[in-house]
């Protein structure tokens, strides 16, 4: 088999590849265009190695766990080894789903996130330490899916990742501005000493990092396969990390990380108009959310609210918004890990009923609802109470297509930025449990995505495929990080896409707007103030925020009567698109 070329060819200071501030800046990108494969990446460099490994002839599994492996060094306060990760995966026939999620050590309680008196504990409290970290998933994935996928030889994929670890990288203006940022990753020594100087200050942008423990745990994994991770000493350095925090001790045991089973998960595929989406099932609620949210827009006319030179219309993010308040609703009262609590009729075909859609699609007047309530779906039967968990923004996306046609949507996570603030052996550890409901029940009844020993918190990653439904031709990959926004911020993109013919990178570059169920979100500096206006007039609480979204997409266009693929990277950070 090939070996991948590992020269890296991305340069960050070619147009469009700079890093912008974090939630503040924001740099105009082309869009990227190929002909034969392309990967899209939330960094240069990460980039640059999945490209690699396509031009040697590697599948889009092989791609992106060289693309993972290389962020869990250039961007670790978004994603790596010691987190977790969904992947959607197309052969040319058929859509895999799995499921990477992390899970809740064995001895954890509903009352894992609560203080002696039963009330929950102060967010950060809970992340950071030991307390919030699940069973890393992330390389039980990657490895179930390159057993049936891949084309290279696992070790060949973790050159890039070992080179730059050992031969260092340049911190990216990113990464220093997150870490200026950032008040609890210094508390933890090895952190510490590893992305400061002596005197406190963050490394700076150009600085060249090294990392020869990271480099040193990847070559035994090359070597081991993902055993190396999950059982021996790796898995007892975590456990110890874990339960030695002085004042935030957590539960995880290695014995949890050896149980440890990435899964394969039947799609949640819906039908919009002439395309299928294809997204996650639980335990995350991205896929469900998003196919609701274009099943309830499917009923009102989207088609003639195209954005005017990068202005939304006012009706267009009244629409949005209301579909997305329903979709919250029902997903805060309903999903969760379907190992643990069962959705309503016990699959998703209850929650996307065609019927129930255009019922709640009806809900939607001329003014907002404000807070909408959870629906009734067909077959529902059990009184649950409402999810309130925060979901932080830190995650990235990973969209790949290779030279046979396979394709992966995959995005992973170590949850907030930095995770638990945590580090061991090189790479940061999780605070994924935090995603879990930090209350067991409300008035309603239990809450399904409380806490549970050996389940896996609900998330809102949302990977999704697009094709079009006749012939069953793929159309699009698609993903971002951005916490529960992320389902906002990937049916934003769809509908500019599907709706509004727009292509991939001026569908990802359109202004970021919706709601969660509560306030009218707009994305701060870029909405008109006429458009503000109107909604307030309409009953919207407008609020203007920073919305830095992280999407990559990859879609397929027509190009001088040819097919191309068509690569598209979030302005609001350092992804770039690359192919042939």
């Amino acid at each position: 088999m090939s070996q991948p070329q590992l020269q890296s060819q991305a340069n960050p200071q070619s147009p469009g590849m700079q890093a912008p501030e974090p939630a503040t800046g924001f740099t105009d990108k082309p869009g990227w265009s190929a002909r034969k494969f392309m990967v899209a990446a939330a960094n240069p460099l990460a980039a640059d190695a999945g490209y690699q490994v396509l031009r040697a002839g590697g599948s889009a599994v092989d791609a992106a766990i060289a693309v993972q492996l290389v962020l869990t060094l250039v961007e670790p306060q978004s994603s790596g080894i010691g987190g977790g990760a969904f992947l959607m995966h197309f052969d040319g026939r058929h859509v895999k789903a799995f499921d990477g999620r992390e899970t809740a050590p064995m001895a954890a309680t509903e009352k894992l996130f609560q203080g002696p008196d039963g009330r929950p504990v102060k967010f950060h409290e809970a992340v950071v330490g030991g307390r919030s970290v699940g069973v890393p998933g992330v390389l039980r994935m990657l490895e179930l899916a390159h057993r049936e996928y891949g084309r290279m030889p696992w070790a060949s994929l973790f050159s890039p990742a070992i080179r730059l670890a050992e031969e260092g990288f340049a911190v990216s203006p990113r990464l220093h501005a997150m870490l200026k940022a950032e008040p609890h990753l210094k508390k933890d020594p090895v952190a510490a000493s590893y992305f400061y100087d002596r005197d406190g200050n963050p490394r700076p942008p150009g600085h060249i990092l090294k990392n020869p423990e990271l480099a040193e745990v990847l070559r035994e994994i090359a070597a081991r396969g993902a055993n190396a991770f999950y059982r021996g000493k790796i898995a007892r350095d975590i456990e110890a990390k874990v339960k030695s925090h002085p004042v935030n001790p957590g539960l995880l045991t290695a014995s949890d990380i050896a149980a440890y089973r990435a899964k394969v998960r039947e799609p949640v595929c819906s039908d919009y108009k002439t395309w299928k989406v294809c997204g996650m099932p639980p335990p995350s609620s991205g896929g469900i959310a998003i196919a609701q949210m274009l099943g309830i827009l499917e009923n009102r006319n989207m088609l003639t609210l195209v954005p005017r030179e990068g202005v939304v219309d006012a009706q267009a993010v009244h629409l949005f918004s209301e579909a997305g308040r329903l979709s919250y609703a029902d997903r805060d009262r309903y999903v969760a890990d379907t190992d643990f609590i069962p959705l309503p009729g016990n699959s998703t075909k209850a929650l996307l009923d065609k019927t129930y859609l255009a019922e709640r699609a009806a809900l939607i007047g001329d003014r907002s609802m404000g807070l909408a309530k959870a629906g009734t779906p067909p077959a529902t039967a059990l009184a649950q109470g409402v999810d309130t968990s925060p979901e932080p923004p830190s995650t990235s996306h990973i969209s790949i297509v290779d030279a046979r046609g396979n394709a992966i949507s995959m995005t992973t996570t170590i949850e907030d930025a930095f995770g638990s603030r945590q580090m061991v052996r090189g790479f940061l550890l999780n605070n994924q449990l935090t995603d879990f409901s930090f209350d067991a029940a409300d008035a309603a009844g239990p809450i399904a995505n409380r806490v549970q020993p050996g389940k896996r918190p609900r998330s809102s990653m949302a990977p999704t495929l697009v094709f079009e439904k006749r012939g069953n031709r793929l159309l699009m990959s698609i993903g971002s990080p951005g916490g529960s926004a992320i389902i906002n911020y990937v049916a934003k993109t769809l509908i500019g896409t599907l709706d509004w013919g727009l292509d991939m990178q001026q569908a990802i570059s359109l202004p970021n707007f919706g709601s969660r169920n509560g306030p009218t979100e707009l994305e701060q500096g870029r909405v008109d103030a006429a458009v503000i206006d109107q909604l307030k007039a309409r009953g919207h609480n407008v609020r203007l925020v920073e919305q830095t979204s992280g999407l990559q997409g990859i879609m397929r266009m027509k190009r001088h009567g040819e097919d191309i693929w068509f690569g598209g990277a979030d302005p609001r950070r350092e992804g770039i698109a690359r192919g042939d």
